[in-house]
Order: structure tokens, then sequence, then C-alpha cells
């Protein structure tokens, strides 16, 4: 599966995915842009980085609409009832609770370390030491920082697209 993440004007930002697996799914607009980081690639990169099958990208891949939805309308309302059937087993859940705990942590680390930001939130204080300098941390702040080298510099209409590097569960 491949996402791009397109700049759009007026500080906005498209997602478009390919996949292998389920329905097109048509464009989105992006919630949380920033000039080096959007939201959703935080998370995209998160997930890929820890291997997270059963976090938002990885359930896109598995074919499920998730965060999109399908081109055609027929196909849309058909998945969406499928998808409203059908409950995240606790592996999914699991993947999705590390999904935002590595993102709400690595995003202002990351921007703390680059100097676009003055302190680190104050609960960054109550984490078990040694977190912010774990080798999984470690790795997801150096695919934060390839994606703001490759984003920042590009005007509107400009984009970058990733690749999902895991095998989609079923």
């Amino acid at each position: 599966m491949d996402v791009t993440f397109t700049k759009v004007p007026g500080r906005r930002y498209r997602m478009t995915v390919i996949r292998e697996r389920g329905p097109e799914l048509a464009p989105r607009q992006g919630p949380g842009y920033d000039d080096y980081l959007p939201h959703d690639a935080v998370h995209f990169l998160v997930e890929a980085e820890a291997g997270l099958p059963g976090g938002v990208f990885g359930r896109i891949a598995a074919g499920q609409s998730n965060i999109f939805w399908a081109t055609d309308p027929v196909v849309r309302k058909r998945q969406a009832r499928q998808e409203a059937k059908r409950r995240p087993g606790r592996a999914e859940r699991a993947d999705m609770a590390r999904s935002e705990t590595l993102a709400s942590l690595c995003e202002p680390l990351w921007q703390f370390r680059t100097g676009r930001r003055s302190e680190l939130p104050d609960w960054f204080s109550s984490m078990e030491p040694g977190v912010t300098e774990s080798q999984l941390v470690e790795r997801i702040l150096a695919r934060l920082d390839d994606f703001a080298a490759r984003w920042h510099p590009l005007p509107a209409g400009g984009s970058v697209t990733l690749s999902w590097p895991l095998r989609a569960r079923r």
C-alpha cells in the first residue's frame, strides 16, 4: 500500500491511498496540518516503524476503509455496514493504543529536539526513565526527520509517498 500526502493551498493536506486489498478509496483531507509533520504522517510513520498492523494504516492495508471511504457510493454503503458489524479485536485495540501513545510521545519530542518547541509537555516528567531514549523512539524520530526534510520545502501541490511495510492482517 502507498499513501501519498499532498500539500494543498491554505495550510491543508490531502491523503491518497493505493492498496492491493479492499475497494478503491477516495482521497481525504487530513486533520492537523503542520509545516513539517502532518498529523496522519506521524501516525503512519509510528505504526510502520513500531510494526502495528492493527493501527489505522494497517487496517486500511487489510481492506478496511477506516478513516477513508470507498469511491463507489454503492461499495461505500456496503463497506460501512460490514465495518459497523465488525468490532476490533484485542490486538487491533492494543495496536491503536500503542500508535496513539507513540505519536503523542514522538511528535513533541521531535519538535523539542529540532528546536520547534522550547520545552516538553509537563506530562513527560511522569514517564518511565529511558522511554524517550529507547531504540524504537530513536528510529521513529529518524523517520520523522526524514519525512520533515522532504515535506517542509514542498510547494502547494507537492507530495510525499510512503509505502506500508507490513503484511496486512485479515
